[in-house]
């Protein structure tokens, strides 16, 4: 029991430290090995808070470490890892390799009944996860653990906030999504619908709790990624001009996957690459269309080309659905059967000829398998 009394009066110091300049020499190492430590006094406290006679002795201990400051208590052993965590995130001398180190330890899901500071710590942790500048090269494997993070964050506002409605979630993502590079918003936000779509999005982005096993829980799950979505789609759709960024940022095959899971977000796409459509008009000393209106033309001929052929290459609803607007607005443009007339007539027959090429090129292969 002295060595563990010892041990113990070594809190306060290993905390002091992690709040002054000499964290500047830590690297990942020296990082993992003072997280150890704040698991192993909250080991202590763990094992000895039942015991009222050595609760108070490691109180005794601890309140003679430190004099003239605010005595840590007992409880203190407790939320040790919360307590170091939350100091090191506000020290900015913490170098870069063990910074990321401590946002990774951080962000795993909290063990049950986990406390307000293990909450506050890892919400800490995601915010500063977002806020990070992101390095050239590789950014596919960060932008979905950044969607999956962004996930459980509202996940996590859903519980905390149960019963006061969707509005308080919407302005928290609101301002989460607001404080990022509209590139890098869209890009999060276009991989958390992505994940939602294909069913996937509590993988690794929940608390561990969210097993949902059997029906009701199964239910609870989807109707979580139902309202998460419809957050994320609200935001996306509630401005005009930031679906147009949106839209522009991205690329048409990741929009068109998109369409497909959201009927929502294919109507409003579906008419925003009408308006930018109808700003092209065909130039007959070129032979080909142009845009009218440099200012409000926001793709040329051949990137809308692209958007509505990767529209027509998804799902069979999708293509249907587009071609079905394509059609009516063939026939409203003067039902042309020739090309150069109708901006709309030309996109239909690319369409219908990229169908059909790909058709004879899927037929093609399956011959060849067969073989």
């Amino acid at each position: 029991m002295a060595a563990v009394l010892g041990r113990v009066a070594e809190l306060p110091a290993l905390l002091a430290l992690s709040r002054s300049a000499l964290v500047r020499h830590w690297d990942a190492p020296a990082l993992d090995r003072a997280l150890e430590w704040a698991c192993y006094f909250q080991h202590v406290h763990d094992r000895f808070r039942a015991r009222p006679q050595l609760r108070e002795a490691l109180g005794r201990r601890l309140r003679r470490a430190q004099p003239g400051s605010p005595p840590l208590g007992f409880s203190a052993l407790g939320r040790c890892p919360e307590l170091l965590g939350l100091a090191l995130l506000e020290n900015r001398a913490l170098p870069p390799a063990a910074f990321r180190r401590l946002l990774r330890r951080l962000l795993l899901p909290p063990p049950p009944g986990a406390g307000r500071r293990a909450r506050l710590a890892r919400r800490k942790a995601a915010a500063r996860l977002l806020a990070l500048p992101r390095r050239p090269g590789g950014t596919e494997p960060r932008v979905r653990a950044e969607a999956q993070l962004l996930l459980g964050r509202l996940r996590e506002e859903e519980e905390a906030q149960e019963g006061a409605g969707a509005a308080g979630r919407a302005r928290w993502l609101c301002g989460v999504l607001e404080r990022l590079p509209p590139p890098r918003a869209f890009a999060v936000v276009a991989a958390a619908l992505a994940l939602l779509g294909q069913g996937s999005g509590a993988e690794g982005a929940g608390d561990g709790d969210r097993n949902g096993s059997g029906p009701d829980g199964n239910r609870a799950s989807a109707e979580g990624d139902g309202c998460a979505a419809g957050l994320l789609l609200s935001w996306l759709l509630g401005n005009l001009e930031r679906f147009s960024a949106f839209c522009l940022c991205l690329p048409g095959s990741l929009l068109a996957s998109l369409a497909g899971h959201y009927s929502q977000l294919s109507r409003s796409y579906l008419d925003l690459l009408t308006g930018w459509g109808s700003y092209l008009h065909y130039d007959p000393l070129q032979g080909r269309w142009v845009k009218s209106c440099l200012e409000k033309a926001e793709l040329s001929w051949e990137e809308l080309r692209e958007r509505f052929s990767c529209l027509c290459q998804g799902s069979a609803l999708l293509r249907e659905q587009t071609q079905a607007a394509l059609k009516l607005l063939k026939t409203r443009d003067g039902d042309f059967k020739v090309r150069g007339l109708s901006v709309w007539t030309d996109l239909l027959m690319e369409v219908e000829e990229r169908s059909r090429v790909l058709m004879r090129e899927h037929k093609s292969n399956m011959k060849s398998k067969s073989g």
